[in-house]
This record gives C-alpha cells, structure tokens and sequence, in this order.
C-alpha cells in the first residue's frame, strides 16, 4: 500500500485504460489531439493529459469526447473496458517476472 490510499493503484491503470482508449479511437479515426480538441471544445493539451492517464475525466468531459469522436458514448466505454480487462490478465504475469 502507498500513501495514497489502497485504490489509487487501480484508479491509475483504470485511467491508463480509458486514455489508451481514446487514443486508439482517435488514431483509428485520423484525428491529431488538436483536431480532437477543436471538435470536442477541449484544449489540446487537456486531450494529451487524458490520453496519458494523468487526469479523471468528467462525465461532462466524456460527452464531449463522444461529440469530437463521432461515436457513442458505449462504444468509447467498451474500448476501456477491454484495455481494461487486458491489464489485469497482464499484471499477474508482470508481478510473477518482476519477483523472479
């Protein structure tokens, strides 16, 4: 446990997932984090901070990120959860390697 309270490790690669999310579906659309930002009415800067995990997204945020992306709100949420999910097969096996 560190400092911070026993979940802050899981709310960290919980915003991990969700900005490797909307960095996929970003990338998969063509879109540069500028580009995003223009659409979604977020600086560009602020769409570089969610996709590298440091920041907790509102609701507000997320409806505005479905808007700039031109998907549903569902489908935004079904990419984290999949990334999501991959995370937490991978961490039993990083744990086992890194205790070797």
């Amino acid at each position: 446990m560190n400092d911070r309270g026993p979940c802050s490790h899981r709310m960290s690669a919980d915003h991990t997932a969700l900005g490797r999310a909307v960095r996929i579906m970003r990338a998969t659309r063509g879109l540069s984090q500028e580009e995003l930002g223009y659409r979604s009415r977020l600086h560009r800067n602020y769409i570089g901070a969610i996709e590298r995990g440091e920041i907790n997204p509102t609701f507000r945020v997320l409806l505005k990120l479905e808007r700039g992306l031109a998907i549903p709100l569902s489908e935004l949420i079904a990419k984290y959860e999949e990334l999501a999910v991959a995370d937490l097969a991978l961490a039993p096996r990083i744990r086992q390697t890194s205790a070797s």
